[in-house]
């Protein structure tokens, strides 16, 4: 594809990557954000405030040139800290290797960062304006400055739209008739709290995400390099408990007291964030079609938004930048290039949006399950004995990034078969049955790699 103009609708994380990785290429990109430059303003309320970089995010910075720059902000999570009620505290690792980590990371800053680096490579990115029209007839976009209130046209051949999960793009596409959206909102909502640090120290140890699993609702907290922890309270919207319930200092207290007593504590003004904190929703987004000839494409959230329990929603958003970018190289016009985006990447965001959907599950009751943490731990040795054959679900979705989302989901169920009947046949010394597994997994789980 020949360096030419090109239109990002959006300069959130993935828009800014992705006119990172164009303008590196010396396309003529134009970043249009509805926002005011996140470098000078305050920071937009009503997100998470922290993210879960793994392998694939990693892997499309590393892609860009920017990953030296990201690296200051990333704190590392070893794995998930359990906190059950009356129990010690349990790690249960994300991987079987030390370099198998996760990283928290922050929203905000990483904008910054990748807006800067956009910007040096060349790309315009004009803040304050808000994509307010679309002409497909008319190959326009209309924009609507904020500083002077006048709206105005710009050619719309070729945009990229990645203005997120509530983009006002693939809304208009809907309304034209070009795609059908369905959006599945989950019936939990979350609210964000900060856990301070203590005389300059983590109040709780900072190399994992912090867990507490309470089976129909759960807390989580994420480490910042400031020494603080975001803590991310999950739970219905109504019922019992929910956060209809509560609405005054005294059911917040009182809620917290029963289900997170230890929690309570290190958040002093625990009742007056909660009262003022946004309460935030979670979707899963499907469109019917992401493309329109070669006119528009969406990406990122625009195009297949997730719930957050699988920490994947950016990653997946930099994997699709990342495609977007490689398919540069084999084709040479907009539409064949938007057709085989969505060709590769739509059975992608359909398996994620599923393991995501499945992973609060777990985190939330599941890991409760004596059962499941007894596999989950012949799940590592697996792959420590037939590590070119089997490897947890997890470990593939987050620190594997060669293996798409729909091999991962495809692997992992036939991965989830073996380790129940393994867990079914354990020998009378509670130990599976080690020619089992190797039969196993030698029949039904081809190698990944050809075997030497």
């Amino acid at each position: 594809m020949r360096p030419q103009a090109i239109n990002i609708v959006g300069a959130g994380l993935a828009g800014s990557l992705l006119a990172l990785s164009l303008a590196r290429r010396g396309f003529r990109v134009t970043v249009w954000e509805r926002r005011d430059d996140p470098r000078t303003a305050v920071t937009q309320t009503g997100r998470s405030i922290n993210l879960a970089l793994a392998e694939r995010g990693l892997s499309a910075l590393t892609r860009c040139g920017v990953i030296d720059e990201v690296r200051p902000l990333l704190t590392a999570m070893r794995g998930r800290l359990v906190h059950e009620p009356g129990q010690p505290v349990t790690l249960l690792p994300y991987g079987i290797r030390t370099t198998e980590v996760i990283w928290s990371v922050s929203r905000s800053a990483l904008n910054r960062v990748l807006i800067d680096a956009a910007t040096r490579a060349g790309a315009l990115l004009r803040f304050g304006h808000a994509c307010v029209g679309i002409d497909l007839d008319a190959n326009t976009l209309s924009f609507k400055d904020a500083a002077t209130g006048r709206s105005h046209a710009t050619d719309l051949i070729p945009t990229v739209a990645a203005d997120g999960a509530g983009s006002f793009v693939r809304g208009a596409l809907a309304r034209a008739g070009v795609t059908d959206v369905e959006i599945e909102r989950l019936d939990h909502d979350y609210k964000e709290l900060c856990i301070p640090p203590r005389q300059g120290r983590f109040a709780l140890e900072s190399h994992g995400l912090h867990l507490w699993p309470r089976g129909g609702f759960m807390l989580i907290a994420l480490p910042n390099i400031d020494r603080s922890f975001t803590a991310t309270l999950f739970l219905a919207r109504d019922g019992n408990p929910s956060f209809a319930q509560l609405t005054s200092v005294e059911t917040i207290e009182s809620f917290f007291a029963a289900h997170f007593p230890e929690v309570g504590p290190l958040i002093p003004d625990r009742a007056d964030q909660f009262m003022k904190n946004p309460q935030g929703t979670m979707s899963t987004v499907h469109a019917s079609k992401w493309y329109v000839a070669d006119k528009i494409v969406l990406l990122g959230d625009a195009a297949h938004a997730i719930v957050p329990f699988h920490g994947q929603g950016m990653n997946a958003a930099f994997e699709d930048c990342a495609l977007f970018d490689e398919l540069l190289d084999t084709h040479q016009d907009w539409q064949s290039h938007f057709r085989e985006f969505e060709r590769v990447r739509r059975p992608n965001a359909n398996a994620i949006a599923r393991m995501a959907i499945e992973n609060y599950q777990e985190m939330r009751h599941t890991v409760l399950d004596p059962r499941f943490r007894r596999m989950k731990e012949v799940s590592l040795l697996l792959e420590r004995l037939f590590p070119n054959r089997f490897i947890s679900r997890y470990s593939m979705v987050s620190f594997h990034a060669e293996i798409p989302y729909q091999e991962a989901l495809a692997r992992g169920e036939i991965q989830q078969d073996i380790l129940e009947e393994l867990d079914a046949h354990r020998l009378s010394t509670g130990e599976i049955d080690a020619s089992l597994a190797a039969r196993l997994v030698a029949t039904r789980l081809p190698a990944f790699r050809q075997d030497t």
